[in-house]
């Protein structure tokens, strides 16, 4: 039984608490057990990141080989830019000499034999533009000599990994979907564009300093620029294997 006591306010009597035995099966409100705070220093699972997947060494070599193919091809760009800023000046130099000499031309009108001569400021400044082209000649075939070292290493991965087919094991991909024969294709395609574009550039460099047709000249300046032997394709390939080896975020 619970009696109530009562409190007089006024003329009017309010309940103040209910007072009485407890009963044994009651809990008091005080006594709850709270729920205790997370504690900082614990990561939760989502906080944690996931681990990457462990490379096999072959995966791992043919993920180096595709950045040095990226690296490979822009300093490629960069020495073709220069080249071309080059092979420019020469252009313009023999084009602004023969103008020259079609002016002597007129106004010796043979009375002096050496009217026609260079001049020796040209023949240096044309050495020296002849000199500086031949060098970024150099390094663009030291840069095609490490593309076909590129191609050779994955060759070898590729022969590796169809041994091991050979011998009873599964042959699966080493990234996601490519099959490891696609980045040798890829590898030897690259290879044989720049193996031929060096080629032409050799001979322009062999050319364009002792040609007197301007059109030609023209031709070679150009064809430095532009590049026929290397295919619109080749930035796709190349994106294509930076995004299988996981260089590129889908």
């Amino acid at each position: 039984m619970f009696r109530y006591i009562f409190k007089c306010e006024g003329n009017r009597p309010t309940r103040a608490a209910a007072v009485g035995p407890r009963s044994r099966g009651a809990v008091s409100l005080r006594n709850t057990v709270k729920p205790r705070g997370l504690d900082p220093s614990a990561k939760s699972p989502a906080a944690v990141a996931p681990k990457r997947p462990v490379l096999s060494v072959s995966a791992r070599k043919i993920k180096d080989n595709t950045a040095d193919w990226h690296n490979l091809m822009m300093k490629w760009e960069t020495l073709n830019n220069n080249g071309f800023t080059i092979a420019n000046k020469i252009v313009n130099l023999k084009i602004g000499t023969q103008f020259k000499d079609n002016k002597l031309e007129i106004e010796c009108d043979n009375i002096a034999s050496d009217c026609g001569k260079l001049s020796p400021d040209y023949n240096e400044e044309l050495e020296m533009f002849c000199a500086e082209l031949l060098g970024t000649l150099e390094n663009m075939a030291k840069i095609q000599l490490k593309m076909e070292k590129l191609c050779s290493a994955t060759k070898g991965i590729c022969d590796l990994e169809t041994y091991h087919y050979e011998n009873g094991d599964c042959l699966t991909p080493l990234f996601h979907t490519w099959p490891t024969t696609y980045f040798y294709e890829v590898s030897f395609k690259l290879t044989e564009m720049y193996k031929k574009e060096l080629r032409l550039k050799q001979t322009i460099v062999q050319e364009i300093a002792h040609t007197a047709d301007q059109d030609l000249m023209m031709v070679y300046l150009s064809s430095w620029l532009y590049q026929p032997y290397i295919e619109n394709s080749n930035k796709l390939l190349l994106e294509s294997m930076l995004l299988e080896t996981g260089h590129r975020q889908v």
